[in-house]
């Protein structure tokens, strides 16, 4: 077991505090819209995905958490499990697929935002010269925050679960209004269409419910890890499953599935509830929780990933810098900088020569199996320490979601573009890995 200095990290999540963070880590208003345009179908998917994924993930991550409440999470599990390069590899991918999530994030957000506020303001989300400052403005307070500690970084993730789950909440209480004096706009047929469209979707559905091995990383910062972490995780599966269903149904009931646009089908159910109901402020109030949401997720991955390079860092596989605690703030300060430099260079590099739109689409093709990878790692160390069922069939789930993210989208204009890059990228990213592990083991 790794040494992580637990006298040095200030304890300071909560059993509330830790479910806030885990729906903030987990929960995301982004992807109700894509899913919803797929039809009631996608319901039964939601459905699906919980019980094989989300319950299993729950399963696994209460086990490991009860066997190993160390800080680093994730990669001390796989570490005990696989050896040093496994775990080192886990750690690797997770924090480089953080890294490029976190601008795709900020530019989605930005855009879901500007749409809130009508057609004058959505062409905004399209210009760089105004959404390239934004993000960048809530990329720094978000690192801020996370430097000073977690007694000041929580807040916005907490905050952002809350808000993220008043939009379904709202979303909801308006769909019922509209079906009670209206009907529903949409006849509700369970049966998910069977079309390779569906199938390729469900590599996005099992992202979006990726998020629960976040808070484990943060283990020597967390009351009673032991305890805390498994409770929340099985309170956090329970909501967030709810979230993704009734947030679906509601904008199904709200509009038919082909009036549904998968950017701004958020924006239209403000726009149909405000008209019906006379609440024109319904799409301003979406647009502030919106934003409030993206930047508690933002701050959630920012203070769990983190942690990674620090955790390496004390296992020598990193710098000796990596190791250090900020005297005054007794924070990864040297992780967190890092970080956010790699961050604002990737937000910046991703947009020259190409529309904010293509920018976006290069990162986010990218994040899927750097992400998904470490997951499968996961859920193979909880075969290893009495998860078995479980850690197989997430394994299953997470390698299904890898092998269908290397499926082109329709609209891709090259299938060998789209191969080179999103299989060239995580080749390059396993590679620059091990050259990492190689010199640091010599050393």
């Amino acid at each position: 077991m790794i040494e992580t200095q637990p006298a040095l990290l200030r304890r300071e999540l909560r059993l509330w505090q830790l479910v806030l963070f885990n729906l903030s880590a987990i929960i995301g208003v982004r992807w109700l819209a894509p899913v919803a345009h797929t039809g009631p179908g996608s319901l039964t998917l939601w459905l699906l995905a919980s019980l094989a994924f989300l319950v299993p993930s729950a399963l696994v991550v209460s086990s490991l958490s009860a066997h190993f409440p160390d800080e680093g999470g994730l990669y001390v599990w796989t570490k005990h499990a696989f050896g040093d390069w496994h775990g080192f590899l886990c750690a690797w991918l997770y924090f480089v697929s953080s890294v490029l999530f976190l601008p795709t994030l900020l530019l989605a957000g930005v855009s879901m935002a500007s749409y809130m506020f009508g057609p004058s303001a959505a062409r905004y989300s399209e210009n760089s010269e105004f959404a390239i400052p934004i993000t960048l403005a809530a990329l720094a307070l978000a690192f801020v925050a996370n430097l000073v500690g977690l007694r000041v970084g929580k807040w916005p993730a907490v905050l952002g679960g809350a808000t993220t789950y008043l939009i379904v909440l709202l979303l909801c209480a308006f769909s019922g209004l509209a079906a009670w004096r209206f009907g529903s706009a949409t006849h509700f047929q369970l049966v998910p269409d069977a079309t390779w469209g569906n199938l390729n979707f469900w590599s996005q559905i099992a992202l979006g419910m990726t998020g629960l091995e976040l808070a484990p990383i943060l283990g020597g910062e967390i009351f009673n890890p032991a305890r805390n972490v498994p409770r929340a995780a099985w309170i956090s599966c329970i909501a967030c499953a709810a979230f993704y269903i009734a947030g679906t149904a509601a904008l199904l009931v709200l509009m038919p599935q082909d009036r549904i646009s998968a950017i701004t089908g958020l924006a239209q159910a403000g726009e149909i509830a405000g008209q019906r109901f006379g609440a024109t402020w319904l799409s301003a109030c979406f647009a502030v929780l919106i934003t409030i949401g993206f930047i508690g997720q933002l701050s959630t991955y920012i203070a769990a990933s983190t942690r990674l390079p620090f955790t390496l860092g004390i296992d020598h596989y990193m710098p000796p810098a990596f190791a250090k605690l900020h005297p005054r703030w007794h924070t990864p300060h040297i992780s967190i900088l890092a970080q956010a430099a790699l961050a604002t260079v990737l937000l910046l590099a991703a947009q020259l020569g190409e529309t904010l739109r293509a920018g976006y689409q290069i990162m986010v093709d990218m994040v899927v199996i750097s992400t998904l990878v470490p997951l499968i790692y996961i859920f193979g160390s909880g075969m290893k320490f009495g998860r078995p069922w479980a850690g197989a069939l997430g394994g299953l789930i997470g390698t299904l979601g890898v092998i269908l993210s290397l499926v082109p989208p329709g609209d891709a204009t090259s299938v060998w573009r789209f191969e080179l890059k999103v299989i060239g990228g995580t080749i390059l990213m396993v590679a620059a890995g091990h050259a990492v592990f190689r010199r640091t083991a010599r050393a």
